[in-house]
């Protein structure tokens, strides 16, 4: 067999992105930003052959140039990044979907996805694969993301998405098949469904598709090096801009594989990327104008708060929680802790940080549960499923509660409201966003039918209650908090 059967691809990849627009001082070092993170793909692009980078979801979200713009400006960064192809996660739909498919038309890269699509006719909302020639192979990108991880979109009643893992590999099977005849050499499924989903979905797919390698994104995974499930080659590139992940890879065209490959995740880091000037101005320009107009400090808090696990409690989840609470009158608020944006707030607080913190804007509902139910509730939002990251979400939870979960036994040790013990029959007061509580039978296990009372919307726009009362209140929430839920091993 010739050498010429063997050839060069490199694939540069970044997902959940969200923002990360600007790059940080860090030990005296410039760390991440779009500027040098174009700087360093510019490189490789000049330096190396066949190269492409692609991008696994969730550009959208955790900036004030972002929020401010409604994903504008994102795609006009991203424009000037040109990644070669891109498919959505689920952050792309928190504008909603008919400004996502306005902001495709602005996009100068296919975004792809297989499996949005109307539900009355069964069409596709976006492109589901994209096929890119270079030296002779064909390279084919499937786009991936499952109803797990949706948001805005679930709320949609005319659209609909491939549920699990399993029907989505059966899509991925019909778009394979539907190209064996022109000669794929190398398949590729841009994925927006988690670590643990990529890994479910490879295991689930048939060798005899050809599929080679998953880039991923959703669960913000750093990776030391890829993860191979059923010969398929996993990997993720973490969050935001700080690193780039870069797959230098031997295809064995005869065969459709990989002969050989390396991969590791790149530090975007001034000492090994140059930077972009022209995507620098660009950054610059949008950053003066948010500066200008979102500048000013609400507050001054004494520390800082963080949250730096989504899957714990936070002091900053807390603090957050702590004033839907008093600001809703409800005894309890679950908070999902991925709708807290950031990794620490304070101690100055201006509204660029509290748009880049808490940017929903979504109602906030009451309702009235017995303890009994409540009960039910907090166990099932401490199942197992939660630590090992495939459950839906942790929630941050206000004061006044004192709750211990025993994981290995299943059992609520203690559960008391103002230093007493919720008893079955009692009524209490729950808020919820209003994701969550669109979604209360998957998230907390309990009916519509089941509440005791009729729902209220508590706030129309929880954002503002937030800002409103950190901004002008006389007192706010004791911070840091202590504990109000406390797992044990």
């Amino acid at each position: 067999m010739s050498d010429e059967r063997y050839k060069k691809l490199i694939l540069l990849h970044s997902n959940d992105m969200h923002g990360d627009f600007l790059a940080e001082n860090v030990s005296d070092e410039l760390v991440g930003g779009v500027s040098m993170l174009s700087g360093y793909i510019s490189k490789v692009k000049a330096e190396e052959e066949n190269v492409i980078y692609c991008v696994a979801g969730d550009m959208f979200r955790g900036s004030v140039i972002d929020s401010e713009y409604l994903g504008i400006s994102t795609i006009e960064i991203m424009n000037m990044l040109a990644p070669d192809v891109v498919t959505i996660g689920n952050h792309e739909t928190d504008y909603g979907l008919p400004h996502l498919l306005f902001l495709e038309k602005c996009a100068r890269f296919p975004i792809i996805n297989a499996n949005l699509f109307i539900k009355m006719n069964g069409k596709r909302l976006f492109k589901p694969y994209h096929i890119i020639e270079m030296d002779g192979m064909k390279i084919l990108f499937i786009g991936i993301l499952t109803e797990e991880v949706m948001q805005n979109a679930a709320n949609e009643k005319v659209i609909g998405s491939l549920i699990d893992v399993e029907n989505a590999a059966k899509e991925i099977e019909k778009i394979c098949n539907a190209f064996n005849g022109i000669d794929i050499d190398f398949t590729v499924l841009l994925t927006h469904i988690g670590f643990d989903r990529d890994k479910e979905l490879a295991a689930t797919l048939d060798p005899n598709l050809g599929v080679d390698v998953i880039i991923g994104g959703h669960s913000h995974t750093y990776m030391d090096e890829p993860c191979k499930v059923n010969d398929i080659l996993i990997v993720q590139a973490g969050t935001g801009t700080d690193q780039i992940g870069r797959f230098d890879i031997i295809v064995d065209t005869d065969n459709n594989s990989v002969a050989s490959y390396e991969w590791h995740s790149v530090p975007i880091t001034s000492a090994n990327c140059p930077d972009d000037p022209k995507m620098q101005e660009l950054v610059g320009e949008l950053k003066s104008s948010t500066d200008l107009k979102y500048g000013r400090v609400m507050r001054r808090l004494n520390c800082a708060l963080e949250h730096e696990n989504r899957y714990r409690q936070t002091s900053l989840g807390n603090f957050f929680s702590d004033i839907f609470a008093r600001a809703t009158g409800c005894d309890l608020v679950l908070l999902c802790s991925g709708s807290v944006r950031v990794k620490s707030l304070g101690p100055i607080i201006t509204m660029k940080d509290m748009l880049e913190a808490y940017p929903y804007e979504e109602a906030f509902r009451g309702i009235k549960v017995t303890g009994r139910q409540l009960k039910q509730m907090i166990r099932y939002m401490c199942r197992d499923e939660v630590w090992n990251g495939t459950a839906h979400e942790f929630y941050q939870v206000s004061e006044g509660w004192n709750i211990v979960y025993n994981r290995t036994t299943k059992e609520l040790e203690k559960c008391e409201f103002n230093n007493k013990e919720i008893t079955d029959d009692q009524i209490y007061k729950v808020g919820l966003q209003e994701y969550d509580y669109s979604n209360i039978k998957k998230f907390f296990n309990i009916d519509y039918e089941e509440l005791a009372g009729k729902p209220k919307v508590v706030t129309t726009n929880n954002k503002e209650t937030l800002y409103e009362y950190l901004e002008n209140s006389d007192t706010l929430p004791e911070y840091p908090a202590k504990d109000r839920l406390i797992i044990k091993d």
